[in-house]
């Protein structure tokens, strides 16, 4: 694979809350000291200033975090701007004046906690945790999963209409997927369905039993959707053209990467950056059964997820090796070069193989246990400062080797 020439490259971002979004951050730090650009921001703009397509991406896919990422590059927002509003946002002023060296010519509006987390005291969310549980016989019997059940109502502890307003007021300019120059999607979950949810700039809504392509929403709204991490963050609703609310949560419940997005719509390199590893024993740290619930459930959550990735990974390299084991054997019998032709498009098509498009995947160290301990949430300098450097120097690591 020779990358210069490849003509659409895409950007896939995995969620994983600010720990995601730092890596993410070091990850296009790595891509840009290599050559890469990012356009972004209205046609007119885009049009201006990224004539030229080679090592440029004009496509992002985003899940949660990797979703508001997304949309801060798809707006024209350069990467020294985005790690300013996190610096700015964590209080840190003073750090961020001391890199005014380089230069920002649009300046993201600082991103705080504020901006992230918003407490759930919508009127209708209910926020009794044990309400008349004990005055009545309940309806189902049961032990603890149905005490929850019936009690413990709350649909989150915090909202994302915070971070909604902060993405629509201070971020995008017109709101929608179709003013931008670039392509942007963004991966949600419908809660009241078992499908995947992509939005976009599409001319009408298409869906299947497990993937629904949505044209009715706004960016601010598709980013705060898909960054509805249960039980932390409470679905949230988006209002159909109909009238009706449609609810929806974390992008990577139903996929953690969704690679086929940016393919089915045309790139031929798709570089998917993500931030979960499972825990690998070191000694060092030693156990994970010695620090309590959080981070046994961490280590649970990591690897029902990693475990996905993997498979994701390894069924395109199987479906790689059968189209070309089959084709080695179809030359082999001498079968004619037009029936060999039409087997392979037949067979091409029922995989939904893209020959065309090569895959690049961006992960931490699984000996890297500094990164597996750090909060998802923290805005600390400190963490955020490795974890952006971790980004970098496993984009570095990964890409060193491919032919620029």
């Amino acid at each position: 694979m020779r990358i210069k020439d490849k003509k659409h490259p895409a950007l896939v971002l995995s969620g994983g809350g600010i720990k995601a979004a730092a890596f993410h951050i070091g990850v296009c730090l790595a891509l840009k000291e290599l050559g890469f650009s990012f356009a972004g921001g209205s046609k007119a703009q885009v049009d201006e200033l990224y004539s030229d397509t080679e090592m440029t991406f004009k496509t992002y896919v985003g899940s949660s975090a990797g979703a508001i990422i997304g949309t801060f590059l798809a707006s024209g927002y350069s990467i020294e701007a985005i790690i300013q509003a996190f610096l700015k946002g964590a209080g840190l002023n003073e750090v961020a004046k001391k890199r005014k060296h380089v230069a920002v010519e649009n300046p993201l509006t600082p991103l705080s906690y504020r901006n992230i987390f918003a407490l759930n005291l919508d009127a209708n969310t209910p926020t009794r945790f044990l309400p008349n549980f004990f005055k009545k016989k309940p309806i189902m019997t049961g032990g603890l999963e149905v005490l929850l059940k019936t009690g413990f109502k709350v649909n989150g502890i915090f909202s994302m209409k915070n971070l909604e307003k902060y993405l629509r007021e201070e971020v995008v300019d017109d709101n929608s997927f179709s003013s931008l120059g670039v392509d942007l999607y963004v991966v949600a979950t419908q809660l009241n369905h078992t499908r995947k949810v992509i939005f976009g700039h599409f001319d009408d809504t298409v869906k299947t039993n497990t993937i629904k392509y949505a044209h009715y929403a706004k960016i601010s709204e598709s980013v705060a959707a898909s960054a509805s991490l249960p039980p932390i963050f409470c679905p949230y609703g988006i209002e159909r053209e109909d009238g009706k609310t449609i609810y929806f949560f974390d992008g990577e419940i139903r996929d953690t990467l969704s690679t086929h997005v940016a393919s089915d719509h045309g790139a031929d390199l798709v570089i998917a950056s993500y931030s979960i590893q499972p825990y690998h024993y070191n000694d060092v740290m030693g156990s994970l059964h010695k620090y309590g619930m959080p981070l046994i459930f961490n280590q649970a959550l990591y690897q029902a997820v990693e475990q996905k990735i993997s498979k994701h990974i390894h069924h395109k390299k199987e479906i790689k090796s059968l189209i070309d084991t089959v084709n080695g054997y179809l030359k082999e019998i001498d079968l004619p070069l037009a029936q060999r032709d039409k087997l392979m498009d037949i067979l091409i098509s029922k995989t939904h193989y893209k020959p065309n498009v090569d895959y690049v995947y961006i992960h931490p160290d699984p000996q890297d246990h500094k990164m597996f301990f750090y909060d998802h949430f923290s805005l600390n300098p400190e963490v955020l400062t490795h974890i952006v450097r971790t980004g970098f120097k496993c984009a570095m690591g990964r890409l060193r080797n491919l032919n620029l």
